[in-house]
């Protein structure tokens, strides 16, 4: 999806740049409000079922539950990254599952800056940006701060500006 040999080289001599500490912290938040109702449902069933081995299901559940709150939010936030050339955008992430998303700037059809909740709570914000086509039309860089967000809406929405002028 690159848009030229220029583009390329201009991607490949700069360094990913990481997302805010902030955003880890926020995965863990995230993930811990996705555990604690599967906590409460495995106690649930462990005081409703007379089951074979008492405390088990809980037990794992909540090994997993502090495995998945500790773990996974630093592998996420580890491993997602973006940098910017002089023609596009590129973002990669995924621990288990590995993407690497190139963005030409001639594909972006509009930009968003969003923040929920949690961001406004964690300083963070993520752009969203729609490009031309159906497959993968939607690319998020999560987890930047605000004013970084925006700045990178202006340099990509400068460069849609002067490739229709």
């Amino acid at each position: 999806m690159m848009d030229g040999a220029g583009s390329g080289a201009d991607v490949a001599t700069e360094t990913f740049q990481p997302v805010e500490p902030g955003y880890e912290t926020l995965l863990r938040v995230r993930m811990l409000m996705l555990w604690v109702p599967l906590t409460i449902g495995a106690l649930v069933l462990e005081w409703s079922v007379a089951l074979p081995w008492p405390g088990v299901v809980l037990g794992v559940v909540v090994f997993l539950a502090i495995v998945a709150v500790i773990v996974a939010p630093q592998r996420i936030y580890a491993r997602l990254g973006y940098r910017i050339g002089d023609q596009l955008l590129q973002v990669v992430r995924g621990w288990a599952f590995h993407t690497d998303t190139i963005v030409p700037f001639v594909r972006v059809q509009h930009l968003d800056v969003t923040r929920g909740p949690l961001d406004k709570m964690f300083g963070t914000a993520s752009l969203v940006i729609h490009t031309a086509g159906t497959h993968n039309s939607i690319v998020t860089v999560p987890g930047l701060a605000p004013d970084r967000a925006a700045a990178i809406r202006a340099i990509i929405r400068e460069h849609v500006r002067t490739d229709f002028q």
